[in-house]
């Protein structure tokens, strides 16, 4: 598994936008970059990520933790607790700016999360229904529209123990506070 707190060895190849693209924090002290595609997409919109990015949701690539690669500088790590599993969540940021950069989590140790804003192309991250995902709807912001088509939960997608959810799917976008609970 590879360290990620510090760059990758000299030398070592770079697996450039065509694996999984790259990003870095605000102020270009730290470059990521994936060796390969991630896996799915979740749209949350939980409290927790929403105060993490300072935005209504947050956009996540998600990929094998073994796949992503620090190509400069060096992070901190911030451990939160879930208020939903009681389990760590691991986030990384920059030493100089504080940009919160990825995440791991102790319920998927083999995983990791990208904050999608930090990515250098964030508008290609994929939002196909097939690998999408958005949770937490219960506590998106008023306003927020969500798109047709992508499965929906209201709020995980899997209980603490492990059950899964069953997703609602939207035929039209539709704004949060016209849903019904069903």
């Amino acid at each position: 598994m590879p360290d990620h707190h510090r760059p990758a060895a000299a030398g070592a190849p770079d697996p450039g936008p065509a694996a999984g693209g790259r990003g870095r924090c605000l102020c270009g002290a730290v470059v990521y970059a994936l060796t390969e595609r991630p896996i799915r997409t979740t749209i949350c919109h939980c409290r927790f990520c929403q105060r993490a990015t300072g935005g209504p949701y947050l956009i996540l690539p998600i990929a094998p933790k073994t796949a992503l690669r620090l190509r400069q500088g060096t992070t901190r790590t911030h451990t939160h607790v879930s208020e939903g599993s009681g389990k760590a969540v691991h986030i990384q940021s920059c030493e100089r700016c504080a940009t919160n950069l990825w995440m791991t989590w102790e319920r998927w140790p083999d995983m990791v999360g990208l904050f999608g804003g930090t990515l250098d192309a964030p508008g290609a991250v994929d939002l196909d229904p097939m690998t999408t995902r958005q949770i937490f709807v219960a506590s998106a912001r008023p306003g927020t529209v969500l798109p047709a088509g992508i499965p929906a939960y209201w709020d995980h997608a899997t209980a603490p123990d492990g059950t899964p959810a069953t997703p609602f799917v939207l035929d039209l976008p539709t704004a949060v506070e016209d849903l019904a609970r069903g």
